[in-house]
């Protein structure tokens, strides 16, 4: 089942083991079944701390446990851990073995410290590229506490299973039976989310930190390599994330970062982490701006204020928080979200196998999530509002191939409609006519691009029409010690590479800013003046 490189990597792996470990499997006679005997027997058979045991009893077939030796607690995959999750699969066993995860020591206090008997059912599917954060994050959690049971399921494996739960969306995760949460997660996310005290704890430790020279809002490409930019100059430099790597989280694959000739999102978002860790930067995470203050004098801090409550102060600011997946913002898309609305084809397209699906959206993404759906579904229709196809000619070429699609252009989504429980359709008006149609169906996939993340900045600082940051050539905004860079700016071509490129240039345009202030900063007394009062 492993090819031999895997299993080479698998060994060397296996080796951090500190305490024997034992995978107990609970099978039957089914074809899934042999395969997983045969995925543990592979692994038994690198490591002699790793042994099989197939006396499981649970409910779900097949299915395993990873647990400590003498014990039942652990782990358990409902799944065939491969593909994507072939990674959580290695972290879980040398967790359960004693290797210690690379991961900050107060999250794993603050996974201790939690008090609740928790069960998490997560779903996931092979194919889905935010998935493992989120089953690598319950792992840790059930690993690190005795109170927390963990069980991954693939939703590809159980779809009636699925279906009784109307698991729409993948990751979801399900605690004590109750849908708890959907979408991309880390472990901090997640211990934040059941530590109601967490918040308020963030709060007071950004009142306690030092001015910096150098702020940076936003985690992704263009924060990343701001701070990388900054860093090396040599002065004080934080980055307040939401999340680090940003929208790159949700990219399925990068095939056009120059010199990196293919990786996938997540991968490329912790190797931006890792090096602006490397240059000892000051990384908030989970850390979503409210809104900017100007500083009260030229050269002066400016605060950002945080939803948390927290204030953070600067000499300069870059802002860089990117966009997020538009909305076609008709009844029914919020009611029908994870439930049928979806907005990545990648992650959620496995679940509507061999049902009938719409693409909202002709553009090279719509047009290329069309073309992978018409892959695993029954039918895919098109819509899009304009009267012609705006992808690519390739793209729409293979589209128009394609036996399972129909295309309708000049066609405007009125509204997605359901029973209350799930999508079972789409309206939409054919522009040239006026006539309303109605397409049964049972998922819906959004995709007619991004809109900027500047809500906190309304009345701030200048604006396009589009709600973009207003930069010059050299990243400025209207606002004197602000900075913007990436995909929240009114720079064009909304590429991962224009955005590494625009975070230097800002980096570089604020310490241009930064030396030039007067070399006596009346940053020190705004401080003595802040404490006093």
């Amino acid at each position: 089942m492993l090819d031999t490189t895997l299993k080479t990597q698998l060994q060397g792996y296996l080796q951090n083991l500190r305490a024997p470990i034992r995978l107990i499997a609970t099978l039957d006679h089914s074809e899934k079944s042999a395969e997983l005997r045969e995925l543990l027997a592979e692994i038994s058979s690198l490591s002699d701390k790793v042994s099989v045991d197939e006396s499981g009893t649970d409910s779900r077939k097949p299915s395993f446990v990873i647990a400590r030796e003498g014990e039942t607690h652990g782990v358990r995959f409902a799944a065939i851990p491969l593909g994507h999750e072939f990674t959580s699969l290695v972290l879980a066993l040398l967790w359960t073995g004693g290797h210690p995860p690379k991961v900050e020591p107060e999250v794993i206090e603050a996974i201790k410290a939690l008090d609740e008997a928790i069960d998490f059912d997560v779903y996931m599917s092979l194919s889905c590229h935010n998935c493992p954060d989120v089953v690598q994050a319950a792992t840790l959690m059930a690993v690190f506490n005795p109170k927390i049971r963990t069980v991954i399921i693939d939703g590809g494996l159980f779809p009636s299973e699925v279906e009784t739960r109307q698991v729409m969306a993948v990751p979801m995760v399900f605690k004590n039976d109750s849908m708890f949460t959907s979408g991309h997660m880390t472990v901090e996310e997640l211990v934040a989310k059941l530590d109601v005290n967490s918040a308020e704890r963030e709060a007071k430790k950004l009142n306690h930190k030092s001015a910096f020279d150098m702020l940076i809002v936003g985690g992704g490409p263009a924060g990343a390599a701001a701070a990388v930019y900054a860093a090396r100059k040599g002065i004080r430099v934080g980055v307040a994330a939401e999340r680090f790597g940003g929208q790159v989280n949700d990219t399925m694959a990068i095939e056009n970062y120059i010199s990196v000739l293919a990786t996938d999102g997540p991968t490329f978002a912790a190797a931006l982490e890792a090096q602006v860790r490397h240059y000892e930067v000051d990384i908030m995470n989970l850390q979503r701006a409210e809104r900017i203050v100007p500083a009260a004098t030229p050269g002066g801090l400016v605060e950002v204020h945080m939803q948390n409550g927290g204030v953070l102060k600067a000499r300069s600011v870059i802002v860089s928080t990117g966009a997020r997946w538009r909305n076609v913002n008709v009844p029914g898309e919020a009611e029908y979200k994870n439930k049928g609305v979806a907005y990545c084809p990648h992650c959620d397209g496995p679940l509507f196998k061999g049902k009938r699906v719409a693409v909202i959206g002709g553009g090279n993404s719509g047009v290329e999530a069309a073309i992978d759906l018409a892959g695993i579904v029954q039918h895919v229709t098109l819509v899009e509002f304009a009267d012609a196809l705006k992808a690519d000619a390739v793209l729409v070429n293979k589209l128009k191939s394609l036996s399972n699609v129909t295309i309708h252009v000049n066609a405007q989504t009125t509204e997605i409609t359901g029973d209350g429980q799930k999508v079972n359709g789409m309206a939409y008006k054919d522009r040239a006519t006026g006539a309303d149609h109605h397409v049964a169906l049972e998922g819906v996939f959004v995709q007619i691009g991004l809109v900027p993340n500047t809500e906190f900045l309304k009345g701030t600082l200048e604006l396009s029409k589009y709600g973009e940051i207003v930069v010059d050539a050299k990243c400025h905004t209207s606002l004197p010690g602000v900075f913007a860079a990436g995909d929240v700016t009114t720079v064009p071509y909304k590429q991962i590479v224009v955005a590494a490129g625009e975070g230097s240039k800002a980096a570089l345009s604020a310490f241009d800013y930064l030396i030039r202030q007067p070399v006596v900063s009346n940053v020190a007394n705004e401080e003595e003046v802040a404490l006093a009062a």
